[in-house]
């Protein structure tokens, strides 16, 4: 019932964004233009110097496409829980709690919208990086699977991480710079081999803020037959671990939250 519920929610907000369509297609067409040129600069410099550790370009391709997409379904599904601070500057989560529904549930559809061009451009990367190294015979038909597996465990995992942080507004209210760090940092830290790093910034992509097991941790066996299944089952138990965590962690801040009203 309440997938339904959210189905249903979720469309009726990105019917009622559609209604400015030419403020959706220009939206789109930026994004498209801010990722794609932010991937060029990677591949031009890569493709400059060859391997970084190890790692080639196709493969930094995978990981990049990986984490786009998965931090495009969770924005798509879940669009203002990164934006809850207003919510809570503007008195607005006021209006959630008196809803007939659970107040998470209502704050995820609220301006929902299918990030097109992330997706778009994920697939994109993904295919060309996933041909390229099938080709050389690197990886096989089976890592296609295992790739949509490690998207979705992905979207869970970046959902968890941006769920705790905005759950931390209700003691902090101002949550932007937190954000900045534990979402944006960390999500283009992500994009590229963990392996580039110290180990007290890998220690903390993967413990703290364990945006290391969107993609960089299951591609070491995808990609590089390392670690054995236990990769990808080890970081399913992180996702589920991650998730009841945050939801935790949110339940127990809304329980504290003192409505404007109040």
């Amino acid at each position: 019932m309440s997938v339904k519920l959210f189905m249903l929610l979720i469309k009726a907000s990105m019917r009622s964004r559609m209604q400015y369509k030419f403020n959706f297609l220009f939206s789109t067409a930026m994004a498209s233009c801010v990722h794609i040129s932010e991937f060029l600069m990677v591949a031009l410099v890569m493709m400059r110097f060859g391997n970084i550790k190890g790692w080639t370009l196709y493969e930094v391709c995978y990981l990049y496409g990986v984490i786009m997409i998965s931090k495009a379904i969770y924005r798509t599904l879940a669009s203002d829980v990164h934006h809850l601070e207003k919510y809570l500057v503007s008195g607005d989560l006021d209006a959630l709690l008196i809803r007939p529904v659970p107040v998470l549930l209502a704050l995820m559809t609220q301006n929902s919208r299918v990030l097109f061009a992330e997706i778009g451009q994920g697939l994109i990367l993904l295919a060309i990086a996933m041909k390229a190294l099938m080709s050389t015979g690197q990886i096989g038909w089976s890592a296609v699977p295992l790739t949509v597996l490690m998207i979705g465990s992905g979207a869970v995992i970046l959902f968890a991480i941006g769920l705790a942080t905005a759950a931390s507004g209700f003691w902090l209210t101002r949550i932007e710079y937190l954000q900045n760090m534990t979402e944006d940092a960390t999500h283009t830290a992500a994009r590229y081999p963990l392996s580039l790093y110290p180990k007290w910034l890998q220690g903390a992509l993967l413990v703290l803020v364990p945006v290391g097991f969107v993609n960089y941790i299951p591609a070491l066996y995808v990609l590089r037959h390392q670690g054995g299944a236990w990769m990808l089952l080890g970081t399913i138990a992180v996702s589920c671990a991650a998730l009841w965590l945050a939801m935790r962690f949110w339940k127990t801040g809304l329980s504290r939250y003192q409505s404007t009203g109040s």
